[in-house]
């Protein structure tokens, strides 16, 4: 009897020290942690996944696009994201995305916060102005929002990597995935999925859409006019009749 408890709790301390030793391991894997950034990181292996694969010039003239629910709800499964917007073409597969800080390191560097919340403790929308007023064309905004990043490098390249390879998981055809938490992006994949959700054709919006992921990931130089101020955008009228 009594060796058999001591056999129980030998085997209960090499349990508690494997764990210990590969809990780094563990947590290096894991969605909660995207900022150990250490050699071989586990999350990083295997080759990069996101951005540029190829020096076509013409890689983001997508021919068509569509909005996909399910990628969407499987990236806005993933802890430190809030809700995703994920849009696939003949070419490509394009991601954005609303972060909520649940995880480790989703920022690689630059400013801490890009939205002041502190108007929901006064009861207002705009903390600078005393407005209770929202924009109801903005899915993320400078107030009382989920969270924003402007330049995808200040993105974790451990996030990108994680919502790639989730992405070409179930998307196995995408030649690139394309990544970005910038607000402006988001508001207009924010409007592209509305228009997806009401049944109605995203092919009047190509142009649109072309411009948009060309400044945002290929360095475009015709900069897509705010998708949240009132009258400033509309599907193209030669693409009308598609």
């Amino acid at each position: 009897m009594v060796k058999r408890i001591a056999a129980l709790l030998l085997s209960a301390a090499v349990l508690t020290a494997a764990a210990g030793c590969n809990y780094e391991e563990l947590a290096q894997r894991s969605d909660s942690d995207y900022g150990s950034r250490q050699a071989n990181d586990p999350k990083m292996l295997g080759g990069k996944s996101y951005g540029p694969m190829s020096t076509n010039p013409h890689q983001h003239d997508n021919s068509f696009f569509e909005y996909s629910s399910v990628i969407s709800r499987k990236v806005t499964d993933l802890n430190g994201v809030a809700s995703a917007i994920v849009m696939l073409t003949d070419k490509n597969a394009y991601v954005g995305l609303m972060l909520d800080w649940s995880a480790v390191g989703t920022r690689n560097s630059g400013r801490l916060r890009e939205q002041d919340n502190t108007g929901t403790n006064e009861g207002v929308y705009n903390h600078d102005t005393g407005s209770p007023y929202g924009n109801s064309r903005a899915l993320v905004s400078p107030y009382n929002s989920y969270f924003s990043v402007n330049d995808i490098n200040d993105l974790s390249d451990e996030l990108k990597q994680t919502v790639a390879l989730k992405v070409r998981e179930l998307a196995p055809a995408a030649q690139e995935v394309h990544i970005s938490a910038n607000m402006e992006l988001v508001n207009y994949f924010n409007h592209f999925a509305k228009e997806a959700w009401g049944g109605r054709s995203l092919m009047p919006w190509i142009d649109q859409f072309n411009t948009v992921v060309k400044y945002h990931f290929a360095g475009g130089k015709e900069m897509p006019p705010p998708i949240t101020q009132p009258g400033t955008y509309s599907p193209s009228e030669s693409q009308m009749d598609r």
